[in-house]
């Protein structure tokens, strides 16, 4: 997709994806507008000094002001709604404020975008929202939701809306890999259960993989990329091999293992070579917009237990050494090599 001279706007801009997302496009293309639009003015201040380009526009605003939106949303040609309030404790404890952003937020955004002409849509979404046991998820389900039916909502209006859903990212704010880092010298390692095992992926892939799926979107899509998974004690190993582990066990409202792909969802799930799509249960959805996609076998899941790319300890090791150097790693490549 050619950015150059389009609008694009990023909610939650000031995070690790949105910053990620800033400078891919910023180092691909010459944009009209990259707009931020975020409620931390200081992570604003910070960004516009280390990106320092004349296309950016920051804009403080929140997701649950509507008003607010249709002023930052003016203009726009793409939108990648990555605004969300993402820690599962927090949400569980403050359930009503979770919804106000991660729903209530969700159709503010759908409505101003279909009010205003944007033309495509890409909503993050999680693991989480894939037979969610956490408030977090169920409010992330509620968003995919809104999103995909948000097509209908268009009618004749040119806004489409997809979403995109991966697993954990290597190096965002509460990754465990990070806390490990940090944890190492101390001589033991927290781990919530032995048995756990989790999907990984890097920023640098989930900002790509987003691109990507603006790019080939019709509307209606929720995207999931083929990556591997990994079991906890591998990591802890691959941190710090020298460390015992301390098993503290699960918190409320986690898994042991993830799932992108409920059995129900497989029912409707599309494989290409390198990443799913989950259709949508409309009938506007047509065989046009399949574009060569394989239907999954009965019974599928696709989840971090049952996921056939596994990382071994050199596999892990090799990408926390280039995350530690700032080189943000490349999960896909290290399981294919």
């Amino acid at each position: 997709m050619d950015l150059n001279g389009r609008t694009i706007l990023i909610t939650g801009g000031t995070g690790s994806f949105g910053k990620k997302l800033t400078r891919k496009i910023l180092s691909r293309y010459r944009p009209k507008r990259l707009v931020i639009l975020s409620r931390d003015e200081l992570k604003q201040s910070e960004m516009m000094q280390a990106f320092n380009d004349p296309s950016l526009r920051f804009f403080i605003g929140d997701v649950r002001d509507k008003d607010r939106l249709y002023r930052a949303f003016e203009g726009v040609d793409y939108v990648v709604h990555a605004a969300a309030m993402k820690q599962v404790p927090a949400a569980e404890y403050n359930p009503f404020e979770a919804i106000k952003t991660n729903v209530l937020g969700a159709q503010n955004v759908i409505d101003v975008c279909v009010d205003l002409g944007v033309k495509k849509v890409v909503a993050l979404s999680t693991d989480k929202a894939a037979n969610p046991i956490n408030l977090y998820g169920a409010t992330k389900l509620c968003s995919d939701k809104l999103f995909i039916a948000g097509n209908s909502y268009a009618g004749s209006k040119p806004t489409r809306f997809s979403a995109v859903r991966y697993g954990n990212v290597v190096g965002s704010r509460g990754s465990v890999i990070p806390l490990f880092l940090k944890l190492r010298n101390k001589g033991v390692l927290p781990v919530t259960d032995t048995r756990m095992t989790r999907f990984w992926i890097t920023l640098d892939e989930g900002a790509e993989f987003v691109l990507a799926s603006l790019e080939r979107m019709k509307g209606g899509e929720i995207f999931v990329p083929k990556i591997p998974s990994a079991a906890i004690t591998e990591v802890a190993k691959a941190v710090a091999p020298d460390c015992s582990i301390n098993v503290v066990g699960i918190r409320p409202g986690e898994k042991l293992h993830e799932t992108l792909i409920s059995e129900d969802d497989g029912r409707l799930t599309l494989e290409y070579d390198d990443y799913y799509v989950i259709q949508p249960q409309f009938k506007w959805w047509g065989e046009e917009r399949k574009n060569g996609g394989r239907p999954v076998d009965e019974g599928f899941v696709y989840s971090s237990d049952r996921n056939g790319r596994v990382l071994n300890v050199l596999e892990i090791r090799q990408i926390i050494q280039e995350f530690s150097n700032g080189e943000d790693g490349h999960l896909l490549r290290a399981a294919n090599n």
